[in-house]
């Protein structure tokens, strides 16, 4: 047999003295002409996708609402059809576990104990070109059970578990508007989501078959059917370019877009021969209500970020609202995340963590959702006693139709419905964690624990956007402060210099946080709102 010709894919090296250890076992010439084709066949209708989002938000500041869409009012109204039968490997996800494909990380998800481990090369993996290479390696090692890993620091040593104690794994790679700029066809970069796709479907499918599971995926930041539409049509020629069964692939649709929620039924029926279910998020879902009703005056703004709860009437709406549509359609339901890091030296606060972690998994399972996730190996036994006490020895909960839910498209948005209001503290809180998240993202960090919690690129978002809306409404905070692009800068300014007082000199000087600083303030005061921080911080990612 002849060798594969060479790709048309260049690799563009940024630094070549920091080539990704084993990248060649990666970037073979077969797995690029596979992102090769990708690229050419559907790069053109991701830009047409990416230009409909953009009108859409101009229709969005035009009107101020939402509502369900009368083309596709057949489509809600049929209820004949649903998605395919979950594979035997998702049909019990009570606990899922996310994070991202480092060494580590990789181990101890599998090992969690948790039904699924979203293995993320998303939000909680800032996309440096060794990230991106390195966590490509590790699942495949993983699969080949060649993944031992020992911690230089501590000395330890971990591995896998025999293979039936293992996680499923669920891959999420980037969103649609990034792009990575390591792979370029005729000097253009390929999208990151089919990069992050196809170097782990071409590699992987096969043998997570050989397994007896199979390439699964998490799908971000889809703000339409046609979205989820393209992604099908992708599913569609990647298993027949590699030769496995239609239908194998399988997907979970992130609902952490507004517009997504008005189309969840849509968005099952364009993946309904490779759907596995849809996911409530939080922090993104809320960074993209401010993002498009940014121009809607004061009914729209939104209090500090932890007095959204998920008991909040939009939030209730919305997720109830998921759970039916799942379940009508036969597909599963995940809930959101638990963000709390065990604190195993305070003992006191880590049974408040806990007990919180225990009321939303508890409401959740309560509410009919199939599973839930978690962010760290300490809560999946949390999780999973909330999930058990529902569920018992059944694997889901899909034969509860929830067809005691009734949501408008009004409910939706009802964002004036809370009490809560923009604080002062809620301001100094937004430029901490978005500086302190930032810095630690432009060092090549995607999953950070801050303040107790673990954040992710999402985090980033709600905070800045937040700033940003708080400004442009001229909220008064309850000391009588009004938000201000030079309150904002006085505040970031304290706060860095508290950090630089918290961490020392030579910590602070050898960090990126005058550029995490410069960032926020760029992403949160520009009249012009960036449409994701990302793609300006992937500019200066290292």
């Amino acid at each position: 047999m002849s060798a594969p010709a060479p790709s048309p894919l260049a690799i563009v090296e940024v630094d070549p003295a920091h080539t990704p250890e084993r990248q060649g076992e990666v970037l073979t010439d077969a797995a690029l002409t596979f992102v090769a084709e990708l690229h050419r066949r559907f790069t053109p209708r991701r830009d047409e996708l990416l230009a409909r989002r953009a009108e859409r938000r101009a229709e969005i500041a035009r009107t101020s609402t939402l509502d369900f869409l009368p083309e596709t009012a057949a489509v809600r109204a049929d209820d004949s059809w649903k998605v395919a039968e979950a594979p035997a490997a998702l049909n019990d996800r009570r606990v899922e576990i996310t994070g991202p494909t480092d060494r580590k990380m990789t181990i101890n998800a599998l090992n969690s104990g948790a039904r699924v481990w979203l293995a993320d090369f998303e939000d909680a993996s800032a996309p440096t070109w060794e990230n991106v290479v390195s966590g490509q390696l590790n699942l495949i090692d993983a699969y080949e059970r060649r993944i031992d890993f020992t911690d230089a620091a501590s000395g330890k040593s971990y591995a896998l578990k025999p293979a039936e104690e293992l996680a499923t794994v669920v891959m999420r790679p980037r969103g649609w508007h990034l792009e990575e700029r390591h792979l370029q066809f005729e000097g253009r970069p390929v999208p990151g989501a089919l990069v992050d796709f196809g170097l782990y479907f071409f590699h992987n499918a096969r043998r997570l078959l050989d397994l007896g599971k199979g390439p699964y995926f998490y799908l971000p930041k889809t703000e339409s059917y046609l979205e989820a539409r393209l992604w099908n049509e992708i599913f569609v020629f990647a298993q027949d370019y590699v030769g496995i069964p239609q239908g194998t692939v399988r997907a979970t649709v992130l609902i952490e877009t507004i517009t997504a929620a008005y189309e969840m039924e849509e968005i099952l029926y364009e993946l309904r021969d490779h759907a596995s279910g849809l996911n409530a998020g939080r922090w993104d879902y809320l960074f993209s209500i401010v993002k498009n009703f940014r121009d809607g005056g004061a009914k729209f703004v939104l209090p500090d970020r932890n007095a959204v709860t998920m008991t909040a009437p939009f939030m209730r709406a919305y997720t109830e609202l998921l759970v039916r549509t799942c379940h009508k359609r036969g597909a599963h339901a995940i809930g959101g995340m638990a963000a709390f890091i065990p604190n195993r030296r305070d003992p006191e606060a880590n049974e408040r963590a806990l007990a919180k972690v225990r009321n939303d998994k508890d409401r959740e399972a309560g509410d009919g959702f199939d599973g839930s996730w978690v962010a760290h190996p300490d809560l999946v036994p949390v999780a999973r006693a909330s999930f058990d006490a529902v569920l018992g020895d059944k694997p889901n909960q899909k034969d509860r139709l929830r067809e005691d839910v009734s949501v408008s498209a009004a409910d939706l948005i009802a964002i004036d419905s809370l009490d809560a209001k923009p604080t002062y503290q809620g301001l100094i809180d937004a430029v901490q964690v978005g500086t302190r998240y930032i810095e630690a993202w432009l060092r090549g960090l995607g999953a950070v624990a801050i303040f107790g919690l673990m954040e992710d690129a999402a985090t980033a978002e709600i905070s800045r956007s937040q700033i940003w809306q708080w400004v442009d409404a001229g909220v008064v905070f309850e000391n009588g402060e009004k938000a201000t692009a030079d309150l904002v800068r006085t505040v970031a300014a304290e706060q860095l210099a508290a950090i630089r007082a918290e961490i020392g000199e030579d910590a602070f000087t050898s960090g990126k946080w005058q550029q995490a600083h410069d960032l926020l303030l760029r992403v949160a005061l520009d009249a012009d709102y960036a449409e994701f921080l990302t793609l300006p911080a992937y500019e200066m990612l290292v």
